[in-house]
């Protein structure tokens, strides 16, 4: 669901981070999505690999769940306020084997949102939250 293009940003190193792309006009500079779609066969790469880098959100999400369409956009607002400096990786449950992804990190209800950072998991909420709970808890969760 999340537009890949959204919000594109300049990193702030040279590291390799989810969906890296070349920018064209640059031979030294990347473009990173803040907001990105994950799966079951990239979230180990994309998100606890690349949690190394910079804490990464997990919306693990459905798209006939209302509370996930309410905290959607909220969501979005509160990344691109962080700048680059934490990334939203969007796991649509009811694609291909994403479930699985639900299942091993016994997601009980959605939306769940789980964010990872140096390869684990540091904290997690499920259901829509307003704006300041979501910034209160990446802020108690989260090393910038």
């Amino acid at each position: 669901m999340g537009d890949r293009n959204a919000g594109l940003f300049l990193p702030k190193s040279n590291a390799i981070l989810p969906n890296q792309q070349s920018n064209p006009m640059s031979d030294s500079s990347t473009i990173v999505t803040p907001i990105f779609s994950v799966d079951y066969e990239n979230f180990q790469h994309e998100v606890i690999e690349a949690s190394h880098q910079r804490p990464i959100l997990v919306d693990l999400w459905a798209d006939w769940c209302s509370p996930c369409l309410v905290i959607a956009p909220i969501l979005k607002q509160l990344i691109e306020a962080y700048d680059g400096e934490l990334l939203l990786a969007k796991v649509e449950v009811d694609e291909g084997k994403n479930m699985k992804l639900a299942g091993q990190y016994q997601v009980r209800g959605f939306p769940t949102l789980i964010l990872f950072q140096n390869g684990a998991e540091q904290g997690r909420f499920h259901g829509a939250k307003p704006r300041h709970f979501i910034d209160a808890f990446i802020q108690q969760h989260a090393q910038f």
